[in-house]
């Protein structure tokens, strides 16, 4: 039963993917001084409140910038796909894996990645246990029970999933049993999790972890590290296809731009652009530097390149 219940995971996103799916259509595309607000869609990250007030700074700051109005637009990572067939969203903000399949399925291109934490614009996915815990390689995972982030989580899912399979190790056979939290900041939960001993295992980005430790909500000492993934880029600024080149080229400079200094003013507060959306800048990235976040979900038989 557990075992089956394991094997339903990695095909939810599968069967998320097929359902929202669908073939790219041109649209034309709007004058710059279109006179129609220009929505910034964001990836719900651990709560729809958190990206809110993390993010209508920034909107409010490109607002300013730009002499025209940006909204910005909470969605849920399962929803996103929908939302940009729609014509709903100009421009987005999504974690790398969910980039790379509005690139394949929907023509958006890359503009800008998120700096954030040791890594810059890059993290990495790692496999976590306590640090007395007798596991020590991927294959001492043979039997045990684990914890996963959301299945279309780059560093939270697939790095580690593709991780296992490269050293042979194929999660649903080989684990006991894996799940994933629900509700809100589910990478917390997967590290609290571990550290409380409800798995023996557990997969977190490193960026999270390090976020945890520096707010003192963990001690980073009372975890190992069993493996870890490649570094790979974080969240994503993306452009769709029927926003016009010279809006693109002005919002592409105006984030790539942003220094700490940078402020604006919302709800009659000043407001640091950059310190509110909990990043140290925006990266100028080529969508050449996706290719291994490509490769890891076609050996992880993930979209956008599953096979059914």
């Amino acid at each position: 039963m557990q075992l089956r219940y394991a094997t339903k995971l990695i095909f939810s996103a599968l069967i998320i993917y097929m359902f929202l799916s669908g073939c790219k259509t041109k649209v034309e595309k709007p004058a710059v001084g279109d006179n129609k607000p220009v929505r910034v869609g964001f990836m719900v990250c651990n709560s729809t409140q958190e990206t809110e007030a993390r993010f209508r700074p920034l909107t409010a700051y490109l607002s300013k910038k730009l002499g025209r109005q940006f909204v910005a637009v909470t969605i849920d990572t399962v929803d996103f796909a929908q939302a940009v067939k729609d014509g709903k969203v100009d421009f987005t903000h999504t974690n790398s894996l969910l980039y790379v399949i509005l690139n394949k399925d929907y023509g958006v291109e890359v503009i800008g990645a998120d700096v954030r934490g040791k890594y810059g614009y890059k993290s990495r996915g790692a496999i976590l246990v306590l640090k007395d815990s007798p596991i020590m390689k991927i294959a001492d995972l043979k039997g045990k029970r684990m914890v996963f982030g959301p299945n279309l989580a780059p560093t939270g899912y697939l790095s580690q999933y593709d991780l296992m399979l490269k050293n042979g190790f194929d999660p649903e056979t080989g684990l006991e049993f894996y799940t994933i939290p629900k509700g809100s900041y589910k990478h917390e939960k997967v590290v609290y999790s571990l550290l409380y001993k409800a798995y023996d295992a557990a997969a977190v980005p490193m960026l999270d972890f390090e976020q945890m430790s520096k707010e003192g909500k963990i001690d980073p000492d009372d975890f190992r590290v069993v493996a870890e993934a490649e570094p790979i880029p974080y969240c994503t600024f993306g452009v769709t296809e029927k926003v016009d080149d010279a809006l693109v080229k002005e919002v592409k400079d105006a984030i790539l731009s942003l220094r700490p200094t940078d402020t604006v003013e919302l709800d009659g507060e000043v407001v640091r652009v950059l310190k509110a959306a909990e990043l140290d800048g925006v990266a100028d990235v080529k969508d050449s530097e996706y290719d291994p976040v490509r490769e890891m979900a076609k050996r992880c038989n993930m979209p956008p390149y599953q096979k059914f």
